[in-house]
C-alpha cells in the first residue's frame, strides 16, 4: 500500500485488505474534500444501504466499536440513520497531519467484531492514510507541472531551460514550434540540436551573460527575435531561462514610424525649398508679366517672353502641388472638379514615371459632375494607385503605360486607374487591401498604401474596387459619391486696372521682387512705397496713410508677423490694410497664423492679373466703407493648392 501512487488504488487496496481480514457483510469508504464534504465514496458490496451517516459520525468521534444503541448515536450526534443498522459496526477516520480526510465503516454479523478487529481497523486504515497523503501530494505535483506546462503553452514568447551542460529541460509549445520539433523530442537534448547553425554564436553569447539583462539579435527568414537568458534563481545558476521575443511587428512598426518622422521632417524641408524657390518665381513670373504689358514688345521678344512666364509658372506649379500634397490640413470636403487635381498629380509623378519609362494618359469625360471630397486626401489616393501601377510596369522591365479615366458611375463619379504590367494572380488580388500586405522587396514598401487609400475612399461613403488577371495588367475603380452642393464661383481675376491712384506699401526682402512691384505699380498709375523689412516698414506706416499695404511674411529680423502685430497695437485701422504675400502655406505656423487673421493673402509667385484684381478690390471696398476682411483670400482661392 505505501508504494501505491494513485487514490483509488489505495482504496481498492484497503477494501481487499479489510475483507480479506474481517470477513465483513458490507464496507462504505469516503474520502474528504474538505471538512464533512465527500469527494468520493466507495460501498462494497454496491447497492447496500447508505452508509454516510456512520462515515461522518467516524470523522467526528474517531475510531468506535458499536454493537447495540447506534440510532441513538447517530440521534446524538445530528445525523439520520441509514435503514439497515443491525449487526456490529467498526469505524474510523482517516487523519493525515492531524486533518480528518476520510472515514470507513465495516458491518458484520451481530457479536461479530471485538477490540482486536477494531485495533486492526485502524492499523490498517492508518496506512491507507499515509497512502493517500503521498498520493494526494503526488497529484498536486502533476497539477502544477500541467498548469505550468499549459500556462507557458498559452504564452505567445518561445521559452525553454537549459541547464549547465546545455541540455533542454523543459520547453513551451511556441519554441517547439519556432525550431520544428516535436515538444517531446526536446527534453534532454543539447539545445544546439535544434537551434539554426547561424544562432549558434548568439545564443551562446546570451548564455554567458545570464542575468545581465542585455538581449541579442536574431534573424531567421523575415522574423527578428530578441533573446534573454534569465537564471532561474540568484543563488542557483545551474539552469537558465532563454526568453525568445518576437519583435517582428514592433521592429515593422518601428520602422513605419521612422518613416512618418521623415515624411514630416520632408513636409517641413518642402517648406523652406518652397519659399526659397517660390521668391525667385515670383520675380520671374512678375517681370515677364510686366514686360509682357508694355507697349511696342517686339514680336521676336514677345514669344520668348511668353516662353518664360509659362516656364516659370510650370515651376511655380510643381512647387504648389508639393506644398499641397505636404500640408497638414483640415479635412474639409468641397465640390471639386477632378481634371485640375488629376493634372496636378502626375506634375507631380512626372519625373518618376519617365525614369521607369511609363507613358501617361488622362481621360475626362465632358461636363464630369464634380464629386464631394477633400482634395488633399483624395489626391494621395490617386498617388498610391499610380505609384504601384508604374512599380509594377517597372517590374516587368519593359515600358509601359498607365491610362486614368474617370467617368459618370450611377450617382457618382468613378476613376479608373489602368496599367498593362503583370497583373496579379486571384490570391494576390485577394489581399492586396489588408494592411502590411506587400509584394515589394523588404524596405521598398509598407503594405499599408491600398489599405489606407480604401480607409480614404470609404470615409467618403465610396469604394475601390481591382479588376486583374495574371499577365494582363490590372484596373483599379474609385467610386465617389457626386456632391449636393453647389461650387463657389471663381474669383475674377480679369479686372483691368482700378480707376483710383492708391497709395501702395510694399515690405519684401526681396530686391527684385520689389523692383517688378515698384515697376508695375508705377506703370499702372499708382504711388509705390517699399520697405525692405518689417521695421522699415512699420516706421513707414506710422508716418504716412496707405491705401493697401502688401507684406512678405517671412523675413530676416523683423518679420511680416511682428509688423502686423505692431502695427495693429499702433493703428488698428490701418492694420485693416495688410495684405500678406507668402511662398509659404506648408508649415502649420503659417497657415494658422494667416487663417487666423481671416483675411486675403497671395501665394508666390502671383500674376499681375491676381494683383490687379486686388487692387480693384480695395478701390471697391474703400468706396463702400466696408472692409477689406470679407474679401478672404481672394487671389489664392483662385490657385490650385493654396
Amino acid at each position: 500500500m505505501a508504494g501505491t501512487l494513485r487514490r483509488a488504488s489505495v482504496i481498492d487496496l484497503l477494501v481487499r485488505h479489510t475483507r480479506e481480514s474481517l470477513a465483513p457483510s458490507e464496507i462504505a469508504v469516503a474520502l474528504f474534500q474538505q471538512a464533512e464534504t465527500i469527494d468520493f465514496v466507495l460501498g462494497w458490496p454496491p447497492g447496500r444501504s447508505n452508509p454516510r451517516p456512520l462515515l461522518e459520525l467516524a470523522s467526528r468521534r474517531g475510531p468506535m466499536l458499536i454493537h447495540d444503541g447506534l440510532e441513538a448515536l447517530l440521534r446524538d450526534a445530528g445525523l439520520t440513520p441509514p435503514p439497515l443498522t443491525a449487526g456490529s459496526w467498526l469505524i474510523a477516520p482517516f487523519i493525515a497531519k492531524s486533518r480528518v480526510t476520510g472515514a470507513i465503516a465495516v458491518r458484520g454479523e451481530a457479536d461479530r467484531y471485538g477490540p482486536a478487529d477494531l485495533v486492526l481497523l485502524e492499523g490498517l486504515v492508518s496506512q491507507a492514510s499515509i497512502a493517500l497523503e503521498s498520493a494526494r501530494l503526488i497529484d498536486l505535483h502533476d497539477d502544477g507541472r500541467r498548469t505550468w506546462q499549459e500556462v507557458v503553452d498559452a504564452i505567445s514568447p518561445a521559452l525553454c531551460i537549459v541547464d549547465r551542460s546545455g541540455a533542454i529541460r523543459r520547453a513551451n509549445r511556441a519554441f517547439a514550434d519556432l525550431v520544428n520539433a516535436p515538444p517531446a523530442s526536446l527534453i534532454g537534448r543539447p539545445w544546439q540540436a535544434f537551434a539554426p547553425p547561424e544562432w549558434s554564436t548568439d545564443l551562446q553569447r546570451a548564455l554567458d551573460q545570464q542575468g545581465a539583462g542585455r538581449e541579442v539579435e536574431l534573424r531567421t527568414g523575415e522574423r527578428t527575435y530578441a533573446v534573454t537568458a534569465v537564471p532561474i534563481s540568484s543563488t542557483d545558476r545551474s539552469a537558465v531561462v532563454l526568453l525568445f521575443d518576437d519583435q517582428t511587428e514592433r521592429r515593422r512598426l518601428q520602422d513605419q514610424l521612422i518613416q512618418s518622422e521623415k515624411m514630416s521632417a520632408i513636409g517641413q524641408l518642402i517648406a523652406g525649398i518652397a519659399h526659397d524657390l517660390n521668391n525667385p518665381l515670383a520675380s520671374v513670373v512678375g517681370f515677364a508679366d510686366f514686360l509682357t504689358e508694355l507697349p511696342n514688345v517686339p514680336p521676336n521678344i514677345r514669344e520668348p517672353l511668353t516662353v518664360v512666364r509659362e516656364e516659370a509658372e510650370r515651376a511655380s506649379s510643381i512647387v504648389r502641388n508639393l506644398l499641397g500634397f505636404a500640408r497638414k490640413q483640415e479635412h474639409q470636403r468641397r465640390p471639386t472638379a477632378l481634371k485640375p487635381l488629376l493634372d496636378a498629380t502626375f506634375v507631380l509623378l512626372r519625373n518618376q514615371l519617365m525614369a521607369q519609362r511609363v507613358e501617361a494618359q488622362v481621360e475626362i469625360e465632358p461636363e464630369l459632375p464634380m464629386p464631394d471630397i477633400d482634395p488633399n486626401q483624395i489626391q494621395q489616393v490617386f498617388v498610391n494607385l499610380i505609384n504601384n501601377a508604374a512599380q509594377a510596369i517597372a517590374s516587368t522591365g519593359r515600358p509601359g503605360s498607365i491610362l486614368v479615366r474617370a467617368r459618370r458611375w450611377m450617382d457618382g463619379v468613378a476613376i479608373d486607374v489602368i496599367d498593362d504590367g503583370p497583373g496579379m494572380s486571384e490570391l494576390l488580388a485577394g489581399q492586396v487591401f489588408e494592411p502590411f500586405f506587400t509584394t515589394k522587396a523588404e524596405g521598398e514598401g509598407t503594405g499599408l498604401g491600398l489599405s489606407i487609400s480604401q480607409g480614404i475612399v470609404k470615409e467618403h461613403g465610396g469604394r475601390i474596387m481591382l479588376s486583374t488577371e495574371e499577365g494582363r495588367g490590372s484596373t483599379f475603380t474609385v467610386q465617389l459619391p457626386l456632391s449636393t452642393r453647389a461650387a463657389a464661383p471663381p474669383a475674377d481675376l480679369g479686372a483691368r486696372a482700378p480707376t483710383r491712384r492708391l497709395r501702395v506699401l510694399v515690405v519684401d526682402d526681396e530686391p527684385h521682387i520689389l523692383h517688378y512691384m515698384r515697376a508695375t505699380l508705377e506703370a499702372w498709375g499708382h504711388i509705390p512705397v517699399v520697405a525692405s523689412d518689417g521695421e522699415e516698414a512699420l516706421a513707414q506706416a506710422t508716418r504716412e496713410r496707405y491705401d493697401l499695404i502688401i507684406s512678405d511674411l517671412r523675413m530676416p529680423r523683423f518679420g511680416g508677423r511682428e509688423f502686423y502685430e505692431a502695427l495693429l497695437s499702433h493703428n488698428p485701422a490701418t492694420a485693416a490694410r495688410v495684405v500678406f504675400s507668402t511662398g509659404d502655406t506648408v508649415r502649420g505656423d503659417t497657415l494658422t497664423f494667416l487663417e487666423s487673421l481671416d483675411r486675403p493673402y497671395l501665394h508666390k509667385p502671383f500674376s499681375l492679373a491676381e494683383l490687379r484684381a486686388l487692387l480693384a478690390e480695395v478701390v471697391r471696398e474703400s468706396g463702400s466703407q466696408t472692409s477689406l476682411r470679407d474679401t478672404r483670400a481672394l487671389a489664392a482661392d483662385a490657385i490650385p493648392g493654396t
